[in-house]
Parts: C-alpha cells; sequence; structure tokens
C-alpha cells in the first residue's frame, strides 16, 4: 500500500483516506500510517471508522501522523445502534470521539447513512450535534451497492429505504439550515450550517444531486485492485505488477483515463462485483 501510494504521491495525489470494513482492526495500522506520513508530497491523511475502537486507537495513530477521522454513526439511539452494527455499543463510539478530540484528530465527521424508516426521524437531531460540537455532521444517500437485507432493514430493499437528499434538506429546513462555503477539491460533501452553529452540516448524495463532475477519488481495494469509480465495476489489478517488481505507474494512469464522466445509475447501470464494505468509503 504504502509503494503504491509514493508512485501516487510523486504522480499528484495529495491526499489519502483509510477505509475498511473497519481499518481500526488492522494491527499495524499505526505503522502504515507512519509509512504514508514519510512521503514528502502527502499533505493529508484520514480515516473512516466505526470507532468502536478509537479510543486506544486514537492516541498512536495521531502520533504517527493521522491528521483527522470519519465517523459512521447512523443513530444515537443505543439500542438501534446495536441493532444497526450487529451488537456495537454507542458508549464505545462516543468514548472514541473524545479520544479523537483530545489527541486533536480534527475537524471530525460524522457519516450518518439516511434510511427511509430507520433512522429517518433522527435526521434533525443528528444535525443538532453541530450545534454544541465542533463537527461536520454529514448525512449520506443509501447507494444500491450489492445491498443486502440485514438485521436493521429486514426485507426492506434498496429502493424502500432509500432516502433523496431533497427530503433530507426539507426535514432540515425547520432548524434554518442555510448554504456554507465548500471549499474546492475537499470531496462530495455540499455543505451548510444552522444558525448559531460551531459545527456545520453537509449532505453526500450520489443519486439525487450526484457529485461526479467535481469527484477526484480512486481507491485501493484490500486485494490489490484500483478502483477509478465506486459505482462502477471497472478494476484495474496491480498486485501482480507489485510482486513482480514492475512499475505500477502506467496502472495508476490507465485507471485514471479509466474515471467516467458520470456514473449510469440513472439508466440502472449498478455496480455488483463488490459489496460496500469490500470498497470502503
Amino acid at each position: 500500500m504504502a509503494q503504491v501510494i509514493q508512485v501516487a504521491a510523486e504522480n499528484g495525489v495529495r491526499a489519502v483516506r483509510l477505509t475498511g470494513g473497519e481499518p481500526l482492526v488492522r494491527r499495524d495500522l499505526p505503522a502504515l500510517v507512519k509509512m504514508i506520513a514519510s512521503i514528502p508530497q502527502i499533505e493529508d491523511i484520514s480515516l473512516t471508522t466505526n470507532a468502536i475502537l478509537l479510543e486506544k486507537m486514537a492516541g498512536p495513530l495521531a502520533a504517527a501522523g493521522l491528521r483527522r477521522v470519519n465517523i459512521s454513526l447512523d443513530t444515537l439511539q443505543p439500542e438501534k445502534f446495536a441493532q444497526i452494527t450487529r451488537g456495537g455499543s454507542l458508549e464505545q463510539v462516543w468514548r472514541g470521539i473524545q479520544a479523537a478530540e483530545d489527541n486533536g484528530l480534527q475537524p471530525i465527521k460524522i457519516n450518518a447513512v439516511a434510511m427511509k424508516g430507520i433512522n429517518d426521524d433522527e435526521i434533525p437531531d443528528l444535525a443538532r450535534l453541530s450545534l454544541t460540537h465542533p463537527w461536520i455532521i454529514r448525512f449520506i444517500e443509501l447507494m444500491p451497492i450489492r445491498y443486502q437485507s440485514s438485521p436493521e432493514t429486514g426485507t426492506m430493499s434498496a429502493n424502500g429505504a432509500y432516502l433523496p437528499v431533497q427530503e433530507i434538506k426539507k426535514m432540515l429546513q425547520p432548524l434554518g439550515l442555510e448554504p456554507a462555503a465548500t471549499p474546492v477539491g475537499s470531496g462530495p460533501a455540499r455543505d451548510y450550517r444552522l444558525p448559531g452553529a460551531i459545527g456545520q452540516v453537509g449532505f453526500i448524495s450520489p443519486l439525487g444531486e450526484h457529485f461526479c463532475a467535481s469527484c477526484n477519488r480512486m481507491r485501493l481495494t484490500a486485494d490489490g485492485y484500483l478502483r477509478p469509480c465506486l459505482l462502477s465495476n471497472v478494476e484495474i489489478p496491480i498486485l501482480n505488477a507489485l510482486r513482480q517488481g514492475e512499475s505500477i505507474l502506467p496502472y495508476l494512469k490507465q485507471a485514471v483515463e479509466f474515471k467516467p464522466a458520470a456514473h449510469e445509475l440513472a439508466v440502472n447501470h449498478l455496480p455488483d462485483n463488490r459489496w460496500m464494505c469490500e470498497i470502503g468509503g
């Protein structure tokens, strides 16, 4: 992974995000972060996590060079949290968030996937966290990537749980939601603010208001493929080239060239070769 990032950094990449599955289950994660941080061109290293193990890992990761964290949090109700996460502890997440703040891993972004009939009744409460915390609360549309039934959705289909960003914003209008400046190149979220809030509210809407024109991301999968677009099945294998000592720059360039102008979800071209947890955020 460090070899791939080194070549990417030498050719223009400046930010790295570590995702999963759940990246904190990797025992040598601080060592990997330190390797990435030693690459001169890399300016930002971030992590997406469920935060259950973050309480004990925040310090070592910050010391290794991690800059900030995104934390997945779909509900503020302990029982519902345990159901959605299949046994997770909301109390552990809160302690993880506190540890991230104590170790300077900021800004903290809270990622909530908005799901009709599951957590849509909590959307205003989640947004209100930005009033008293310097966090960015981000609502993410449910993505149709090999969606599976689970304890929180039962037999509900992806279409049944899908909540468009327009409806999410409508739910928040009574709170005085207003647009905020979004830095160019900062990612797919569109930023807003509640009056008097010290934090922000953001929206990631791959379907309702897709962000393809500004997407500047590429993914490296755990089994050695470059994936130019989250919502496409196209992948470029690089593991054999790495093992054989070949230059991987041609593969990186190919992945950039294969990055589509936009996804094709509107015409029902859905990615189906991986689960979302196999790709990362």
